[in-house]
């Protein structure tokens, strides 16, 4: 039994309101709904008795710049909840909040999934990730507090995922875990705490207007390093979750958080980046869909052709534009097309020719930002990925009518092969973040054209009729492409479209 360790935490709101899952998973309707009743369960980890509790004599610089663009427009001192996750972004986030002398106060929230997954749980990195946690907070003795949301977790962000793939689509646990846990749940039960702010080690940007102001929108912009800026998972907050958050290390590389770690002397400051989904540790994801969806036999065919390629263990293990995995020779091969209904992966190898072109999709689940559409649509840019690649796009809205909801149809300046159903797209109009939704399942003809023959085959009832594969000739070239990660995983080469200047 978790005890509540302070009468701060006792005073928790007793009722939490989180996102619900979608009733109509097609439009990816997120939606709030009450919850039953729950108190989150907090734990204060034991701190170890550090004499060295201060900024080492090393740093002597001036805490202002690394935090000028980040926070609000007062020089009070604040009260600030930081999320802390034992990683070197979060915990220089935390020292540069202490050093400029503000009340911290850092939270580690344990969102293991389920702890009956037998049991990878003796090869999660959480009590790692929490002992490190503890170690910063022990130099300059900011109280930790652990907060359990392991159950909010699966509901919110998991069982949504698993439900995804078992629809052939491709989700983003970390734009949900911002949204619906860790910006979502978690604000809501520290409502009553009065914290100031909220802050975590996110490379992006927050400006909050003046304290004359106060009643204008906040906004979210690029991080001064656009490569490893992070807008792209925040692009779904709403402006009430927004207005409650600064992000530190907006005005800082890579290399110099890296640095400070270092001059701070962290316990961690040598660690590596943690690496794909938060919530997976070190199993891997096609064993975590496996577990949970089973396997399904089911064909593999040309697209171009309809030949019978080979076989697979089920769609849901599959995105658009994989390449990793297929297991077919004469490669490479990408998967371009699924047929849920009927369990067959589509794959070409003429994935980036001039003729399979995809410039249009439509998106659902808009939310923006400061509450409306933008007034300029057509000179905007776009990520349907993270990363720092950038497209140039036009939207046209198309207003829901009987109260469905409102439909963007996106026209990209360049071609982009990996769209798939599922994934978030982002629009910026230049450094600042608009909002976002995601991709639905329907395409324009312009989109990779699966032919007469491959379709037939796909729904072919007795599969077995199909013969036995047929042998694959090796093609005389190969086209060089770049490796790509999709949302924390490299699932795909994929042609990136230009970078941010």
């Amino acid at each position: 039994m978790v005890r509540v360790t302070s009468m701060a935490m006792a005073s928790l709101l007793s009722h939490i309101t989180s996102l619900s899952l979608p009733l109509k998973p097609h439009l990816f309707l997120f939606s709030h709904s009450p919850k039953p009743t729950r108190t989150l369960s907090f734990s204060t980890p034991a701190i170890s008795q550090n004499p060295d509790r201060n900024v080492p004599s090393s740093f002597n610089e001036d805490i202002g710049p690394y935090l000028s663009c980040s926070m609000p427009h007062n020089n009070r001192r604040l009260k600030v909840a930081v999320l802390l996750s034992g990683g070197v972004d979060s915990s220089v986030a935390l020292r540069l909040l202490h050093a400029a002398g503000h009340s911290c106060t850092a939270f580690y929230l344990k969102i293991w999934f389920q702890e009956g997954f037998e049991n990878f749980w003796s090869e999660c990195p959480w009590e790692e990730d929490l002992n490190y946690a503890k170690a910063v907070c022990n130099q300059v003795d900011v109280p930790l507090e652990v907060v359990h949301l392991t159950d909010e977790y699966w509901e919110n962000v998991v069982s949504y995922i698993i439900e995804q793939y078992r629809c052939g689509r491709t989700p983003n646990p970390d734009i949900l875990c911002n949204t619906r846990i860790k910006f979502g749940v978690f604000i809501d039960a520290i409502s009553s705490m009065e914290f100031d702010f909220v802050a975590s080690g996110h490379y992006a940007k927050v400006v909050h207007p003046s304290g004359d102001q106060i009643h204008k929108d906040s906004a979210l912009e690029l991080s001064q390093d656009t490569v490893k800026d992070q807008t792209y998972f925040l692009s779904h907050l709403s402006q009430d979750q927004l207005k409650r958050l600064i992000f530190p290390l907006g005005c800082l590389s890579k290399d110099k958080v890296r640095k400070l770690a270092m001059e701070f002397d962290l316990p961690n400051k040598e660690r590596k980046d943690s690496q794909g989904i938060c919530f997976l540790g070190k199993i891997r994801f096609s064993d975590f869909i496996g577990r949970h969806i089973g396997e399904k036999e089911g064909v593999i065919l040309e697209a171009e052709t309809g030949d019978f390629l080979g076989k697979h263990r089920g769609f849901w293990f599959y995105t658009i534009g994989q390449r990793q995995g297929l297991r077919l020779p004469g490669g490479p091969w990408y998967v371009v097309e699924k047929d849920v209904k009927n369990n067959v992966v589509f794959v070409s190898r003429n994935y980036f020719s001039v003729d399979k072109r995809r410039r249009l999709f439509h998106v659902a689940s808009l939310k923006w930002l400061q509450g409306l559409p933008p007034n300029q649509m057509s000179q905007l840019q776009c990520k349907v990925r993270h990363g720092p690649g950038f497209c140039n796009c036009t939207i046209i809205i198309e207003h829901g009518e009987d109260g469905n909801e409102d439909v963007a149809v996106v026209h990209l300046s360049e071609d982009d092969q990996g769209l798939a159903a599922g994934q978030f797209v982002a629009f910026y109009q230049g450094r600042t973040c608009l909002g976002s939704g995601v991709i639905l399942e329907s395409w324009d003809d312009q989109g990779f054209s699966v032919c007469a023959k491959a379709l037939e085959n796909a729904r072919m009832e007795d599969k077995s009729l199909l013969g036995k594969p047929v042998k694959i000739k090796v093609k005389p070239e190969t086209v060089a492409t770049e490796s790509c990660q999709l949302d924390g995983m490299v699932l795909s080469n994929q042609r990136p479209c230009k970078l941010s200047t």
